[in-house]
Formats: structure tokens, C-alpha cells, sequence
């Protein structure tokens, strides 16, 4: 849709209200820190020895734009868009949403904003209430908002449910007669069902296998475009994230490394983590896989209770091992690196950025050949409409 038919009809969310512009600032969050007390002896928690989850990360979300989230198992990134959401409630810092600062938001207030920002969850089995219908399950979020569509809530539901793919008769069936690519399905049509201006999807395709992953990727890219949403989409899949992203953050304990448009941080990261996290990334091509110089990183991911001191990944990082002088490991060790610009749009948490070696970056010209579901378009996404209602080709009962 072009930006003149966005003027003429703004699209509206569910309680009327119009959408923002594509290209305004949604979200700001500044400084966002979420730390859990741990207990030692006894029952009492010690405030002074928490977990550091999320310490103090700091991203801008635009309209209409998806940004992704990586880094590995532990480094916070659930957290954090839990965080932003106040599923769970921040330590300190700030989350600002249109210009309006809601970190302190509570009640009704949140009731409002609960239709704008929505949440995707991990695990397409543990999200979905195996005691309720698919029609009970979707249709929730008008109930609680106390919302009443046109046609009703159930027309509405099986408008969302062939919105993702499943038949609009599966309305009455219960989640375990899904296979594991239906649940997400079911999931998403939950999120979307009051026209939210932000969704945050949390791993949303590493429970399932490669086939259904491209299916579900390129439901959220047609609901996006649909919709005019704006995502945070948090993976380990370096693949999807390039394929899906127009930006890209990296984290590591906590923290946010580096943050650069799509483009730029596969074609020149600028952190060391970052380029260890590209050298590791898949290739299809066995020649191109061949060529390429992978970075080990050494030892495990740090203890978010007792992170190091000055740059918290100083301890893995193959430049402050290998070619820093003792001067510059001092600073390393002794100061928290901020988080500055290089370029435009292309920020970096790290004291000594520089680009990485040429051996690592063999990759793909084109974005979506490093992850190309389109081919998996149309036979895939009729599957999911048989009358077994599985799109798992394992599934014995399928037809």
C-alpha cells in the first residue's frame, strides 16, 4: 500500500484509534534493566547479588519496521522483550511508547495498551490453554477487552484463524489435535486479533523444524505488510533473522553489543562477538563453507550474578587475546564500554571496533538466498488445512 492510500484510509486498531505513520518512533527504550534477587541461605532474597538478566540496554523501534534480536542461550534476549512488554516489571530505565513514558504504567492504563502491544510467545505448546477451544483461546482478547466486532466475536475468530492459514471450522477444536506449526498458527491469530501496533515474537520458529519455520516466517511477513505492524523478533537463527529484519541488535550477558541496519551488520559487524556469531552462520554453498575462517570463542558465557568487570565479554573476546597491548586490556577490563556511533544507524558497545577479517564474511549476495523459504510457499501452507489438521509429514493420521 502505497503512502498516499495510508493517508486517504488509516488503517485503525481495534478500539478505533489510528495507527502512527510508517516511520514515527514506536518504541524507545533507554538504559532497560531487569535484575532478579537470588536466594542463597534461607528464604530471604539478597537484593545485593541479583541476577543481572537485562543490564541496561537501549534501542529505537520505527513504525512499520522489524527489529531483530540475537545472541546466545542465556545472553537475556526473552528477558528483555518481556521486559518491554511488562510481562515482566523493569528494574530501571526506561520504555517509551508513541512519546508517552509507561515504564510506571499500571491498571487500567495497561488494559488500553494491552491492544496495542502484543506478544508472541516461544513455545507454541505451553501458550495455548489445552482446557479451552481454539474459538475460546482466540477470541480472549475481546472478552477481556470487552470488545464486540460487527459480525460477533465467532465470525471474527474464523476470519483470524483463515487470516494464518488453519480452516475456519477448526474453531471449535482443541489444541492438542494441532501439530506444533498449527499452535504457532493459533498463537499468532491470538496476537493479531485487536490490530496491535507492536508485536514482540520471542523465538516464535525455534520449536519447529525447517520446513514449518519457513511457513510460519512468511505468515509474519504477510501479516506485516497486511497490517502495517512493527516487530521485535528475537531468534538464535542468524539465517531467519537476516531474512526477516530491516535491523538487527546483538546481545551478550545483558547487554547490547552492537546495533546496525540489516545490511551493514552482516556486511561489516564491527564488534567481535558479532563477527564470531556471523563466522558460525551456515552456508549452503560447500565451496564458499570451505573458505571461510571460523572464530572460536573460548570458555562459557559468564555468570549473569558475577559478570566481569569493564567490558563483559572481555574474557572470550579473540582481539583483547591476541592483539590488544597490556594499556588497552587494562581499559578492557577496567571500563564499561558505552554505546557510541560509527556510523549512521551503526552503533557499538566495544572500546577497540574494527572491521573483521575477510575470511568470515563469505556470504550469500543476497539476504534471502541465506534463508529462502519461498519455495516452501503454497503446497506447505495447504497442509495445514487437511481435515487431520497436521501439517507434520511424520503424522501417520494425516491425509
Amino acid at each position: 500500500m502505497s503512502a498516499t492510500d495510508q493517508t486517504a484510509t488509516p488503517a485503525t486498531t481495534a478500539t478505533g484509534a489510528e495507527l502512527p505513520k510508517f516511520g514515527e518512533t514506536i518504541l524507545k527504550v533507554t538504559d532497560l534493566q531487569k535484575h532478579f534477587p537470588r536466594r542463597t541461605k534461607g528464604i530471604i532474597p539478597r537484593p545485593d547479588a541479583p541476577v543481572k538478566a537485562v543490564d541496561g540496554i537501549t534501542f529505537e523501534l520505527r513504525r512499520g519496521e522489524t527489529l531483530g534480536i540475537v545472541g546466545e542461550s542465556g545472553c537475556g534476549k526473552s528477558t528483555a522483550g518481556r521486559t518491554v512488554l511488562q510481562l515482566l516489571k523493569p528494574t530501571g530505565g526506561t520504555i517509551e511508547y508513541l512519546g508517552e513514558d509507561i515504564t510506571g504504567v499500571t491498571g487500567g492504563d495497561w488494559r488500553r495498551l494491552r491492544t496495542e502491544m502484543q506478544m508472541v510467545f516461544q513455545d507454541p505448546y505451553g501458550s495455548l490453554n489445552p482446557r479451552q477451544t481454539v474459538g475460546a483461546i482466540v477470541g480472549a482478547p475481546f472478552v477481556i477487552q470487552g470488545i464486540k466486532p460487527k459480525r460477533g466475536v465467532k465470525a471474527e475468530v474464523q476470519d483470524l484463524l483463515a487470516r494464518v492459514g488453519l480452516n475456519p471450522e477448526h474453531y471449535n477444536r482443541y489444541p492438542h489435535e494441532f501439530s506444533g506449526g498449527q499452535r504457532q498458527r493459533i498463537g499468532i491469530a491470538r496476537a493479531i486479533a485487536l490490530r496491535p501496533n507492536l508485536i514482540v515474537a520471542d523465538e516464535p520458529v525455534s520449536a519447529l523444524d525447517v520446513s514449518i519455520q519457513a511457513q510460519v516466517v512468511n505468515l509474519l511477513e504477510d501479516i506485516q505488510n497486511e497490517f502495517n505492524l512493527t516487530y521485535v523478533f528475537i531468534a538464535h537463527d542468524l539465517s531467519v533473522v537476516r531474512h526477516i529484519s530491516d535491523r538487527v541488535a546483538v546481545m551478550y550477558l545483558g547487554k547490547v553489543m552492537e546495533v546496525a541496519d540489516r545490511d551493514e551488520l552482516y556486511a561489516n559487524p564491527q564488534h567481535p562477538y558479532t563477527q564470531a556469531l556471523l563466522s558460525a552462520v551456515p552456508l549452503p554453498d560447500p565451496r564458499k563453507a570451505n573458505k571461510r575462517e571460523r572464530i572460536l570463542l573460548t570458555g562459557d558465557l559468564p555468570s549473569p550474578i558475577n559478570p566481569p568487570s569493564g567490558c563483559v565479554f572481555h574474557t572470550r573476546c579473540p582481539k583483547f587475546r591476541t592483539e590488544l597491548s597490556d594499556s588497552d586490556k587494562a581499559r578492557c577490563t577496567g571500563e564499561v564500554p558505552q554505546q557510541r556511533e560509527i556510523a549512521p544507524n551503526h552503533t557499538v558497545s566495544c572500546h577497540y571496533p574494527g572491521p573483521p577479517p575477510a575470511e568470515i564474511l563469505v556470504l550469500e549476495d543476497d539476504p534471502e538466498a541465506a534463508y529462502d523459504p519461498t519455495a516452501l510457499r503454497g503446497a506447505g501452507d495447504e497442509e495445514v488445512v487437511t481435515a487431520t489438521g497436521s501439517d507434520d509429514p511424520a503424522d501417520p493420521t494425516r491425509a
